[in-house]
């Protein structure tokens, strides 16, 4: 049921790689504004990709998110979320950062969108828009159009790991009051970079590299109509992971999932 045909996964690993070529543009100019705080005159837009190393169709998908978060749109900061779903697990690879609540989210979007089935790779722009892997002059208008819509100021401060327990990364979050509209407040851990030898299943022998990797994904409260937002977390750490590796993505999405107000990143250091 969560499978489209195999012949259709063949033609979306073909129509991924014909998008790539855009999302060179600007990258030398990219390259240096990766993952940084959004300035004043630079529109953030959340991209969410729900990808599987179980799927064969997913690695072009997961290397156009790479591009994407190399920053190639002139005034727009693209928020990459790449999340790994559960229905690929029983295909001869379980996925190391595959996460039920994630396929929860997915699925919850299938019923926003009208969509009848959820399936990998998806591209989803700002909660609202389906992009069409393959379809540059898509991919054009409706980054045009997100980035033409004004967001909700967020703002992620405070970032440190708690010096008496290493395990706790802490943060404060603010946004701005939306006078029109509620919507809830997720926050995601991230690893900006991973890569994965894939032993089994449809890319079994393959080395496949993945960025902003969500580790976890957690609402933590409401913006109120004409009120502001604001909240100290604290984020438990996995075992073993690097500070270093990773960044925290703030975003407001009316409930649905719907349309996503606002959204910023940070990295952890």
């Amino acid at each position: 049921m969560r499978k489209i045909p195999r012949t259709v996964l063949r033609m979306m690993v073909f129509l991924a790689i014909a998008i790539l070529p855009w999302f060179y543009v600007s990258r030398a100019r990219g390259a240096d504004e990766k993952n940084a705080p959004a300035s004043a005159d630079t529109h953030p837009v959340l991209v969410e990709l729900f990808t599987s190393e179980g799927c064969s169709s997913c690695p072009p998908a997961d290397a156009l998110l790479e591009r994407m978060d190399a920053q190639p749109i002139p005034g727009t900061q693209l928020i990459v979320l790449s999340e790994h779903v559960t229905y690929w697990d029983h295909d001869g690879w379980k996925d190391p950062n595959s996460s039920a609540a994630l396929t929860d989210r997915q699925s919850s979007y299938e019923d926003a969108l009208g969509l009848k089935t959820p399936y990998t790779p998806q591209i989803i722009v700002d909660g609202t828009s389906l992009l069409r892997v393959g379809d540059p002059q898509q991919a054009r208008d409706i980054f045009e159009k997100a980035k033409a819509v004004a967001k909700v100021p967020i703002r992620i401060d405070g970032v440190n790991v708690d010096v008496g327990n290493p395990s706790v990364l802490r943060a404060r979050i603010e946004s701005d009051a939306d006078s029109d509209r509620r919507a809830d407040v997720y926050v995601a851990l991230a690893l900006n970079r991973v890569e994965s030898q894939v032993l089994h299943g449809e890319n079994g022998g393959r080395h496949l590299v993945h960025v902003a990797v969500v580790q976890q994904l957690t609402k933590i409260g409401k913006l109120q109509k004409g009120k502001s937002f604001e909240q100290e977390v604290q984020l438990k750490l996995k075992p073993g992971e690097d500070p270093k590796n990773l960044r925290i993505v703030v975003f407001v999405q009316e409930p649905g999932p719907g349309k996503v107000l606002g959204a910023a990143l940070r990295p952890v250091s």
